[in-house]
């Protein structure tokens, strides 16, 4: 499980019923999630939570570092509550499906000199793509 909650709470987010239940719907390992499905899961621990309280809540969690925005092309953007964990995303050409994956090496350190074009470079993102197992067994 991610540390999501473990951490709002850690920072003194307050937390109210409906951040609660966002932030449980979002724990976890592996968990990358659209709005909507953040919203249909929300309401169905609490009935009375808004389509813009959702949105509301994962901007501000984006917002303060503790849940990633990953877009993937032309799809809905998704939520990622493993945000101080290093990772990678792996992703389905066909359906859509994320995992995340934690290949050995340090992309950052692996490219040369020559192709940083004099920038200081901080950060490397790094998309795996293919066909998960059950669109390729369909």
């Amino acid at each position: 499980m991610s540390d999501l909650l473990d951490r709002l709470r850690g920072r003194g987010w307050r937390m109210t019923a409906q951040r609660r239940v966002v932030a449980e719907v979002l724990d976890g390992d592996h968990v990358h999630l659209t709005a909507d499905e953040v919203h249909a899961l929300a309401v169905a621990k609490l009935p009375e939570i808004s389509r813009a309280t959702v949105y509301n809540t994962l901007g501000e969690l984006v917002t303060l570092g503790e849940v990633l925005e990953v877009s993937t092309d032309r799809r809905a953007k998704r939520y990622d509550p493993n945000a101080h964990r290093p990772h990678q995303h792996l992703i389905c050409a066909r359906c859509g499906a994320i995992r995340d994956v934690h290949p050995a090496g340090n992309p950052l350190a692996d490219l040369p000199d020559t192709e940083r074009f004099g920038f200081v470079v901080s950060a490397v993102e790094v998309t795996y793509r293919g066909v998960c197992p059950n669109c390729a067994a369909a």
